[in-house]
């Protein structure tokens, strides 16, 4: 039932839930672990180019495979069968990665690149089920509680473990690569848990008849070419992948290599750890303000208005020199990171035929993939040719203004409009 208090708190919960992998693991500890504990930790340019092609890689292969995902969902209205089994790689994938011993890098790549495909392919059914929760109406204000409800429970997760990290005798833990051990087993009870009221309380809407599996799959291969040629139709839509690509690129590259980057250049852990804290229990409370500045300004300027904000950041990251200028940045961060992500995916959910909304979402999340399999590697790459991460981090500043610039050119009126005579 749309706009039903439950079912929307059930949906939210899931970023709640996923949120704990994104957080501890990918922004948090496993950069941290991997460049001091799993690889060289004398040889950081090389640790950065490992993990930078790990995200791409990761993010290359659930590129290739989400549209296809998608229209197999929406032939056989399978979106949280698919969203089960997503979880449950991670879930798996993440608690795996207790049991990789120092040293061993290349079983710790193995391990999170599966956990980064299952949290990557889960995001795409959780994303297209959002039009089963929520009206056009209400689907801004939902969009922005799912973000904002990942903050806080990934934020709440990622607090817990950092005070056993920082505090490992308190808990009567070794140290604090124990603690850090301990923290990935924690979030796969988490991802576990917290999914739970998503498979029980939304209920998916059948737009096709019952078909069997395989006849599902053949189907699906046929739907998703029908979807690359209505593209041409929807041409709003491709406009807007083209934008979200660029921007997002530089979003999600931060995320992943803040804490490479930070380590890169000498700071402490600690310090990099509070920062991607601060992050989280900022961008809680800012996701909400932020539904309220969409509705004074507009989506369309509070989506510009953010990009302008990670404009700012990135230039300030090439500028930064000490641990306080980290804070400063984790502050502007938290003010504009969950508006951006989450009025992105309320304006793309506007502009789609909501009977394909998961091949749609499934093109979404491979084109916001395929940006992580650019950023990191670009990123890499350029840090071990030059042997400065500055001038890393400096690259992405392009992509935010190239994506801000396509965005202004969108008519999204004449995008929910074209949309809305598709499906009469």
């Amino acid at each position: 039932m749309l706009d039903s208090k439950k079912s929307m708190i059930s949906w939210a919960l899931y970023d709640w839930a996923a949120s704990s992998f994104s957080t501890t693991i990918m922004a948090g500890f496993f950069p941290l672990f991997f460049k001091a504990y799993w690889a060289d930790p004398g040889d950081p340019g090389t640790s950065t180019l490992y993990l930078g092609i790990t995200n791409s890689s990761s993010s290359f292969i659930i590129a290739l495979l989400a549209p296809f995902f998608g229209a197999v969902a929406d032939r056989g209205s399978t979106k949280k069968k698919f969203l089960m089994f997503f979880t449950y790689l991670g879930i798996a994938m993440s608690s795996s990665l207790f049991l990789v011993h120092q040293g061993n890098w290349e079983m710790a790549i193995i391990f999170y690149s599966g956990a980064s495909i299952g949290y990557a392919g889960g995001n795409i059914f959780y994303d297209s089920l959002i039009t089963a929760v929520a009206s056009k109406k209400q689907i801004d204000f939902v969009s922005i509680l799912g973000y904002a409800f990942g903050y806080i429970g990934g934020g709440l997760l990622f607090l817990l473990n950092v005070m056993m990290y920082l505090y490992p005798d308190f808990f009567g833990l070794k140290d604090g690569s124990a603690a850090i051990k301990i923290s990935f087993i924690s979030v796969g009870i988490w991802w576990a848990v917290f999914s739970i009221p998503v498979f029980l309380f939304v209920n998916e809407p059948v737009y096709h008849k019952s078909e069997s599996f395989l006849k599902t799959f053949r189907d699906g291969y046929r739907q998703l070419s029908n979807t690359l040629s209505e593209m041409r139709n929807l041409k709003v839509v491709g406009l807007f992948i083209l934008a979200y690509w660029l921007y997002i690129d530089g979003v999600d590259t931060i995320i992943r290599m803040a804490i490479d980057y930070g380590m890169s250049l000498g700071f402490s852990p600690h310090s990099l750890i509070r920062a991607l804290l601060m992050v989280q229990f900022i961008a809680f409370p800012s996701a909400i303000i932020y539904s309220w500045v969409a509705k004074k300004i507009g989506v369309k300027r509070a989506v510009l208005l953010a990009i302008s904000g990670y404009c700012v950041v990135t230039v300030l990251g090439y500028f930064m020199t000490s641990e306080f200028h980290f804070y400063i940045i984790a502050v502007i961060v938290g003010l504009f990171q969950g508006g951006l992500q989450a009025l992105s995916r309320s304006l793309y959910s506007r502009i789609i035929p909501e009977s394909k909304s998961a091949q749609f979402f499934g093109f979404y999340n491979m084109f916001g993939k395929f940006s992580v399999v650019l950023g990191p590697a670009i990123m890499g790459v350029i840090t071990y040719i030059s042997g400065n991460a500055r001038y890393g981090i400096l690259s992405i500043l392009m992509l935010f203004l190239l994506g801000g610039f396509f965005l202004y050119k969108i008519d999204f009126d004449e995008g929910e409009r074209i949309a809305r005579d598709y499906l009469s």
